[in-house]
């Protein structure tokens, strides 16, 4: 691999995710609406795009080829399809960045526990998709769209819950302020589980799915899930502190409508291991207890 579009590639992953290629050697070049600064300098090449306008795709990828493409932003199926035609005959490789939100709500799903080749993607703005259930809708349709139609090889990379030290969406930090400084939370589903991976090595799997062969759909992760009231142990015992647990306290974002957690067997059979959950956590947990 010499050159790599990444679509998006200015927070948390896909940041990541561009420093490993600049560290290989890779000719970068990210593209993204222009609106949140990097500190890459001269070190990749940008493009303006609008994942919404597909003039815009085709304006900014004239003339242009890569070995692949990292896809890190796509939320529609109709995204997904206009990024597959303007990008047709000018990447060898497709990375999209999917989700765990594929599968029905529950536990330890298989990769096969969603087939994108037997589904039926209606074709949809970003706008169209509301909520948990409009993210899993627009995950599902866009994987069906990418695999159904592509003439070059599709990497499906369903992230379970990504967290880090770079985690902007505070959702992990939520939990351990709420113990430290004693303010109510509600969680409305205590036993419900899911499964995690660390930002870092999140964008490393990324990087080693373009160097690879394989090609389909790939659960990553650490191999233990966890239920939220183990959560809520976990950080009680680290910080010292009881939580204030209450139907009238702020709600946690982690309060979905159901488990989601993933099996690991085919990532483990590639060669890949993750850090242990419990020892993630608590990394995290006492960083975040310091802020």
């Amino acid at each position: 691999m010499k050159s790599a579009l990444i679509l998006g590639g200015t927070q948390f992953v896909g940041k990541r995710l561009v420093r490993l290629l600049i560290d290989e050697g890779v000719e970068v070049t990210v593209a993204t609406r222009g609106l949140t600064p990097d500190a890459f300098g001269d070190q990749v090449s940008r493009l303006i795009i609008n994942r919404e306008d597909a003039e815009s795709l085709e304006k900014a990828f004239k003339a242009k080829t890569w070995d692949v493409v990292f896809d890190q932003t796509c939320y529609s199926s109709q995204e997904a399809l206009d990024t597959l035609t303007v990008l047709k005959g000018k990447v060898q490789k497709y990375i999209f960045t999917s989700s765990q939100a594929v599968y029905d709500f529950g536990t330890n799903h298989l990769e096969e526990s969603f087939n994108p080749f037997g589904y039926q993607p209606v074709l949809k703005s970003r706008r169209d998709y509301i909520g948990y259930v409009g993210y899993q809708e627009a995950k599902r349709a866009a994987e069906a769209i990418l695999f159904q139609n592509a003439d070059l090889p599709v990497v499906a990379v369903r992230f379970p819950i990504i967290i880090g030290k770079d985690d902007y969406t505070n959702r992990l930090q939520f939990h351990v302020e709420h113990v430290k400084e004693g303010r109510p939370m509600f969680i409305e589903h205590p036993d419900f589980r899911y499964s995690f991976i660390e930002s870092g090595e999140a964008a490393s799997f990324l990087l080693s799915m373009a160097k690879s062969d394989y090609q389909g759909p790939v659960n990553p992760g650490s191999e233990e899930d966890i239920s939220l009231g183990e959560l809520m142990e976990l950080i009680e015992n680290l910080i010292g502190k009881k939580a204030i647990v209450s139907e009238d306290g702020d709600p946690s974002p982690y309060n979905l409508p159901g488990s989601w957690s993933v099996n690991r067997n085919l990532v483990e059979s590639l060669g890949f291991r993750f850090s242990s959950l419990e020892r993630l956590l608590k990394i995290l947990i006492l960083h975040y207890s310091k802020i």
